[in-house]
């Protein structure tokens, strides 16, 4: 009975959806990389936030089933224009100048991106986040003295081991995934902080 129930699902085409979306997937990275890691850093910032923003709402007991479309859209054009093309040639630029043969490669490698990476792209993030939500310079330079150093101590604690696993451990093509797919428990995280 489970050969013939087998054999009926392959014939179907049913369980085969996983595998042919991988394949796309990696046709697309293969031949518009920069595209392809854009396209899915905007999908996954938008479903981060929305997932943090259900969070958050059930973390509070609201019953109202309005969310802050706003929230997602920022985060997808964040994802979009932002994380997936700047990480995407961030990544390139470590390879290229610490290649793998370099002794201690994998430290510098984190310690390029800790504190050189990290530290310029949370300001772009607040900078880029502040214009989308419309404020004014000086939202700006409020958020960065009263939120950039105590967001970068965080950023440092928790994703300093993922980066470390990323930069050592996932191949170059897919740590932009990678960080999204940790990213997107980031904010789910983050959201049952209340943060």
């Amino acid at each position: 009975m489970a050969p013939a129930a087998s054999r009926l699902r392959a014939e179907a085409g049913l369980g085969t959806l996983p595998r042919r979306a991988l394949a796309q997937y990696l046709l697309f990275l293969r031949l518009y990389p920069v595209l392809t890691k854009a396209a899915t850093s905007g999908i996954l910032s938008a479903l981060g936030n929305f997932l943090a923003q259900m969070i958050e709402k059930k973390r509070k007991k609201e019953n109202s089933r309005s969310l802050d479309v706003g929230g997602p859209l920022r985060y997808a054009v964040y994802g979009f224009f932002f994380t997936g093309p700047l990480s995407h040639f961030f990544y390139l630029f470590m390879e290229h100048w610490i290649p793998p043969e370099v002794p201690l490669a994998g430290l510098r490698r984190l310690l390029l991106d800790r504190l050189v990476f990290a530290p310029a792209f949370l300001m772009l993030f607040f900078l880029i986040m502040n214009f989308l939500e419309g404020k004014d310079a000086s939202a700006f330079a409020t958020k960065m003295r009263g939120g950039f150093w105590p967001a970068l101590r965080m950023n440092w604690r928790v994703w300093t081991p993922v980066q470390f696993i990323n930069i050592n451990y996932i191949p170059l093509k897919f740590r932009v995934l990678f960080a999204n797919l940790a990213a997107l428990f980031w904010y789910a995280y983050l959201a049952s902080l209340g943060k």
